[in-house]
């Protein structure tokens, strides 16, 4: 008898899952399926699980193409279960390609392939999945689409680009459903947007997306303009959208307990904050290019922007701003901001092709906090004093490119109905919005 396995969470099951577990038992003659727990996914980071264990396995036990459930608990699980189970076959979606190949040393591995748009097509009509498409086909985007399977309750139907050969490219890599031949196309296949375009087409992708009723994930910066942003929000709260800026640093777990451990008087009164963000680049990118918004301070700048925001506050009383630019023609490529509030300062210093220690220093009247790099993908900090012995250590997990946080409390917004996120207001966008359009206003530039 040649036994197969397999394994998911298999949260809100729909006629996806049925035909991939179709698929698994039809390689061998008995089908063992393995179905994760809450703890183990959200260890491995599968966030906005809905169901319930009994739930999920009711379900397939009710399928009747399992011929024995078992459940998943820990990391390192599937060795022990193959050689406990005599396993000749596991079997996985092709969303895992290679991941798996470890196994090999203990069964055949088989990466099942999509059969594209009979998952869609069923979500589709099935109530509780957030239907999204991608707006832009580069980095960012090519990033986004994996961590999403991270998030239960949302289907990536497809995408849009300017440039439809990219689109093609970028829709069967990822085996989308739909190839939008143009904006209109994608908006009404969807409930949501995602959009990751260069900054300067934001405003009004995003605008078209509100006025037909779409909800709008947006990269950072929304806009570069305070008016411009000011027109969105407006026009979210008249449509009864959600519109949320993806800065994912803030939906981070452990940028969140670190802010409020910061802010709890751990290191007495906050008096300076001091957060870079720097990387190398060159070449023919966006990030260098002016007619799209480049240079440093608006690639990079909502972060450290965010870490000053988030504890210092937004009460300033004067900015001051520092650019080095290779020469007039170019985007500024080094930028160093000093904020000035009438309890502290907080200093962002930003970089393309320049490279600084990423670090973030929270300076207190009783110690400081040490987040070393790259601290927007907080994992990591250490509250430090003068007398050594009272350092203490934090650790927390950050689990892929951190997308998935933000992918996870946009939809969570959506389904409750609530269009303002604690972890980054409307007015917190506003606010950072405002200091890159006033800094440059007030910036000197060395050349």
């Amino acid at each position: 008898m040649k036994k197969v396995i397999t394994y998911g969470t298999y949260d809100l099951f729909h006629d996806g899952h049925r035909r991939l577990l179709q698929r698994a038992k039809d390689l061998g003659d008995y089908l063992i399926v393995g179905v994760t727990t809450e703890a183990y996914d959200e260890m491995r980071g599968k966030l906005n699980v809905k169901q319930s264990l009994i739930d999920r396995i009711k379900q397939i036990q009710d399928s009747g193409l399992a011929d024995e459930i078992i459940i998943e608990e820990y990391e390192g699980q599937k060795i022990n279960d193959i050689q406990k189970y005599n396993i000749d076959i596991f079997a996985i979606g092709s969303d895992w390609i290679n991941r798996f190949d470890y196994l090999k040393d203990y069964c055949s591995v088989v990466y099942l392939d999509r059969t594209k748009g009979i998952s869609s097509t069923d979500l589709r009509n099935l109530e509780g999945i957030l239907k999204i498409g991608i707006v832009g086909t580069g980095r960012i985007a090519k990033r986004f689409v994996p961590e999403a399977r991270f998030v239960s309750g949302i289907d990536i139907v497809g995408a849009y680009s300017r440039n439809s050969t990219n689109c093609k490219k970028f829709v069967s890599h990822f085996e989308l459903s739909l190839a939008a031949k143009n904006y209109n196309e994608l908006l009404s296949s969807v409930d949501a947007v995602y959009i990751a375009t260069p900054h300067l087409t934001h405003k009004q992708l995003a605008l078209e997306a509100i006025r037909q009723g779409k909800h709008v994930l947006c990269e950072k910066p929304i806009t570069l303009n305070t008016h411009c942003l000011l027109e969105l929000i407006e026009e979210a709260k008249q449509h009864n959208v959600v519109l949320l800026e993806a800065i994912k640093t803030a939906f981070c777990p452990a940028f969140n307990r670190l802010v409020a451990y910061a802010k709890s008087g751990i290191i007495g009164d906050i008096k300076a904050v001091d957060a870079t963000f720097t990387k190398l680049t060159n070449g023919n990118f966006r990030e260098l290019q002016a007619e799209h918004g480049g240079g440093s301070f608006y690639e990079l700048g909502s972060y450290p922007l965010l870490a000053i925001l988030k504890l210092l506050g937004k009460e300033h009383c004067d900015i001051r701003m520092l650019q080095y630019k290779p020469n007039e023609s170019e985007v500024e490529t080094y930028s160093r901001i000093d904020i000035i509030y009438p309890h502290g300062i907080g200093s962002a210093k930003t970089g393309l092709g320049v490279k600084s220690e990423g670090d973030l220093i929270i300076s207190g009247t009783k110690g400081y906090i040490y987040v070393p790099a790259p601290w927007w993908k907080t994992e990591y900090f250490e509250v430090r004093f003068e007398d050594t012995n009272k350092n203490r250590k934090f650790f927390y997990k950050f689990e892929g490119d951190g997308l998935r946080y933000e992918l996870a409390y946009f939809s969570n917004m959506i389904r409750n109905k609530n269009p303002q996120a604690y972890q980054l207001t409307t007015d917190e966008s506003k606010w950072i919005c405002s200091i890159m359009e006033s800094s440059y206003k007030n910036k000197c530039i060395i050349k």
